[in-house]
């Protein structure tokens, strides 16, 4: 069983998100306790194990170091680079079949762009909640931009947008892990997506900090869902229009700074966000 690490949403080698690959053809995905610690031992956020069910179809289960999720942007875009620059596959659309549900994935020869699921809201928070959420990154509702509040938002995973002032206070945020792990319980959430706007304003996308201690990911250089939610979520409040290219930089705090692409559009009343971005194949390994 050979496996690959691929960096998405950069084209840099050790830049931006890594994310284990392990390509299975045809074969079924092995038993679920070996790729928990095959993805343990890679040490990556997510590792992704992609099998074909047909010819323009396939099954990707994803694992984080301590278990497995229902969905990962960058292991996505990752997996698909590994199967088009391995020959696999070449650049057309496929079906994906996730825990999150049935997804469309376009491959382009530079690029890959992937359907996130159908957005959802998910619970605003009292000024109370507020609170505890700021104070778990030594910040203060005080740090909050005038006009934008944190909400739960999914395209796939919810996790809690938290909207700061400018990106000197992005920065500043020092997370404690044992709290967001206890609020993230607490809210039945993935992790918290800290975001600013960029100097054009947040029409143009943001700057973006992403953490999810509860699922062994203190941070993340770039990610996909996360910024899904996030295209929604300003969509909603007038700063997105659809058929537009928005970016959103990340993992610059790491030294991992990534892009990563988002267009979203109307088709029947429904709203439908795609994300993209380019991969670097890294590394390549064989278990034995």
């Amino acid at each position: 069983m050979h496996f690959y690490i691929a960096d998405a949403f950069t084209v840099q080698r050790f830049s931006g998100n890594q994310a284990g690959v392990v390509p299975l053809g045809e074969d079924p995905f092995p038993e679920e306790a070996l790729m928990r610690a095959l993805a343990g031992e890679l040490k990556h956020s997510e590792t992704a194990f992609v099998r074909r069910t047909g010819e323009e179809s396939f099954h990707i289960r994803y694992f984080t170091p301590a278990e497995e999720v229902d969905l990962c942007g960058h292991a996505t875009i990752a997996a698909f680079t590994v199967l088009r620059q391995t020959g696999e596959i070449p650049a057309g659309q496929y079906a994906l079949h996730t825990r999150s549900g049935d997804l469309e994935v376009s491959v382009e020869p530079d690029a890959v762009w992937m359907d996130m699921a159908p957005p959802a809201e998910g619970r605003t928070f009292s000024p109370e909640e507020q609170a505890e959420l700021y104070a778990a990154y030594g910040l203060t509702p005080a740090d909050r931009p005038k006009g934008l509040e944190p909400q739960a938002v999914s395209t796939g995973l919810l996790d809690i947008l938290l909207p700061v002032r400018d990106i000197t206070v992005l920065n500043r945020a020092r997370q404690d892990e044992a709290e967001v792990c206890r609020l993230s319980e607490r809210y039945g959430v993935v992790g918290v997506h800290m975001f600013c706007s960029k100097t054009e304003g947040l029409c143009q996308g943001a700057y973006c900090r992403n953490f999810a201690p509860l699922y062994a990911i203190p941070e993340e250089a770039a990610t996909g869902t996360s910024n899904g939610a996030l295209t929604f979520y300003l969509y909603r409040r007038g700063f997105i229009s659809p058929g537009r290219e928005n970016s959103f930089i990340q993992g610059m705090a790491m030294g991992k700074p990534s892009e990563i692409l988002s267009r979203l559009s109307e088709e029947g009343g429904a709203v439908r966000v795609r994300i993209g971005g380019r991969a670097v194949l890294t590394l390549r390994g064989e278990v034995l």
